[in-house]
């Protein structure tokens, strides 16, 4: 059981991938995304997870220059956005966000969605990139079970990460089992249902654990063996969402936490979303 913040899953090639990490979707580029990952990266975060949409790729890179930590300790991610998918794009696309990033090689390089027609073809490119060595792990996020059929049916890599939404009101139990079964690890973006915490459950649980609501959620991740990216600028609720390996769940409040699933999306299906 993960018991500190510098704890580690390992990956289908061996890579190993914090469990805890930065997201920084929204978070404005300059002053405010290196700040808010200065202030993980000295709360012992080492995982920063960002995207070329996001526009902080830049920030992200000055950030881990700035920090002065030893490059192999962390672990950086960043994804290509849908209007760069395609071969050629992608590899275009790669160029530019590692130039911006300020690396040579990016721990995890993700596919942002499934575009319909492209993310074959996008997938190639980035095992092209593994194989050159330009990324140490490769994998999706937003895709299905059929997405993930459908790209594993022709590929030579298997995805290593799918990162989606997952939370207690939408647990992708299906998909979880499916990526467990295919050695794909799952990782939750809006773990925190984008703030939506005002359940019973969660206050009851807070309560009895002397937690904080957010920090119970990230935990029930943590124990359903999911790498969790909660996206803060405050320092302090940085430091509290941090705070989740000196405890552990019961089986019961486990159960309890996963009853509440009832498949609710804050963000778009991938199935129907705008490319």
């Amino acid at each position: 059981m993960t018991q500190h913040i510098s704890d580690s899953t390992v990956l289908s090639n061996g890579v190993k991938m914090p469990w805890l990490g930065l997201g920084v979707w929204k978070t404005k580029n300059g002053d405010e995304v290196i700040q808010s990952v200065s202030a993980a990266l000295k709360a012992g975060y080492r995982s920063i997870d960002t995207a070329a949409a996001y526009g902080n790729e830049d920030g992200v890179g000055a950030a881990i220059k700035q920090s002065g930590i030893a490059r192999d300790e962390l672990f950086i991610t960043t994804k290509v956005w849908n209007s760069d998918q395609g071969f050629d794009s992608t590899l275009k696309a790669f160029d530019e966000s590692r130039r911006k990033l300020g690396l040579d090689v990016v721990d995890l390089y993700l596919i942002h969605w499934p575009v319909k027609g492209k993310y074959k073809d996008t997938w190639r490119a980035l095992e092209k990139l593994y194989k050159d060595g330009s990324v140490r792990a490769i994998g999706v996020s937003n895709f299905h079970v059929h997405h993930l059929e459908d790209v594993m049916a022709q590929s030579e890599v298997k995805p290593m990460v799918n990162q989606v939404e997952l939370h207690p009101r939408l647990s992708q139990q299906k998909l979880r089992s499916f990526c467990r079964e295919n050695g794909i690890q799952m990782e939750a973006w809006s773990p925190l249902m984008q703030g939506h915490l005002d359940l019973p459950l969660l206050s009851e649980l807070s309560a009895k654990y002397g937690k904080t609501p957010a920090q119970i959620i990230l935990r029930w991740d943590l124990q359903n063996g999911v790498v969790v990216i909660p996206k803060s600028i405050t320092e302090s609720r940085i430091r509290e969402n941090g705070n989740i390996f000196d405890f552990e769940l019961s089986g019961d409040d486990m159960t309890k936490l996963d009853a509440l699933n009832e498949d609710h999306r804050f963000g778009p299906d991938p199935d129907n979303f705008n490319f």
